[in-house]
């Protein structure tokens, strides 16, 4: 038999276990996925079982702790009244989310671009932030009043630290020898900075919205809390103070859902532009 009829022999065995290999996997991408849904799913659900089981079993009175069944029951019931409120809370965590990080971003970029101006306002930056997001929400509706403004403030305070911390981090986090290389090129400051740069930062400034995402809605919370007669946080007031507690659990399973929501639009968002970082 000569070599070439060998290797006419050899090639489906190798082209056989490279489908093989692909169909393997194939096989386990398909596991890890359906892993990855049926786990969190099943710990969601053995919670739950928990929770419904120990009120009944241990006789907890509804106004303390209702059961799995009896707060479904009430987002069912009250579905008009919590999307009532839900929008107002909404509205203010969007508005704050975008106002918060878009001030962080513009003032990361002059940070970076400025050193005088990070050593003079990094550190009044660092104090806000160290204030009590409580201890000044009343400030803000006193000077503000309790309209919708004051609650995008709120907010936009909630979001602004983490925002500016990691883009300031991801501005400065190119290499030396890129940056070297584009000097060498004659490239201007604008070229460094939205060829360089800005893609550079944006895996950091994305972790920072994700942070970002979910602590806007306990900003729009707070600023409702302080003064607000409609949004999910005067809701949870109004249930607490009643002692509706199905209605309660519901409002915060709402609010939870409101998060989910916008972290989830962040991590989509994330995937759709920063294509190159793993």
């Amino acid at each position: 038999m000569t070599m070439v009829e060998k290797a006419d022999l050899a090639e489906p065995n190798e082209t056989e276990l490279a489908a093989k290999i692909d169909a393997e996997q194939v096989r386990m991408e398909r596991r890890r996925k359906i892993e990855a849904f049926l786990i969190p799913t099943a710990t969601v659900v053995s919670l739950l079982l928990i929770w419904q089981f120990g009120v009944r079993y241990f006789e907890v009175p509804m106004y303390i702790a209702p059961a799995p069944s009896d707060v479904g029951a009430a987002l069912i019931k009250q579905f008009p009244l919590l999307l009532t409120n839900f929008w107002p809370t909404f509205y203010e965590s969007v508005l704050g989310f975008f106002v918060g990080n878009l001030a962080a971003v513009c003032i990361a970029v002059a940070f970076v671009h400025n050193k005088t101006v990070q050593k003079a306002f990094f550190p009044i930056a660092v104090f806000i932030n160290t204030i009590p997001i409580l201890a000044v929400a009343p400030i803000l509706i006193l000077i503000l009043g309790p309209g919708l403004s004051a609650k995008i403030v709120i907010v936009s305070l909630i979001c602004f630290f983490p925002t500016l911390v990691n883009m300031v981090r991801g501005l400065q986090a190119v290499s030396p020898q890129a940056l070297e290389l584009a000097r060498i090129l004659s490239a201007t400051k604008s070229e460094i900075f939205w060829k360089i740069r800005l893609p550079s930062s944006l895996p950091f400034l994305f972790s920072a919205l994700k942070i970002a995402a979910t602590t806007s809605v306990i900003g729009a919370i707070v600023g409702e809390w302080v003064g607000a007669d409609v949004g999910l946080g005067a809701l949870i007031l109004d249930s607490s103070f009643n002692f509706r507690a199905a209605l309660l659990y519901a409002t915060v399973f709402m609010s939870s859902g409101l998060s989910v929501i916008l972290f989830a639009s962040v991590t989509i968002a994330e995937r759709l532009i920063v294509r190159w970082h793993t």
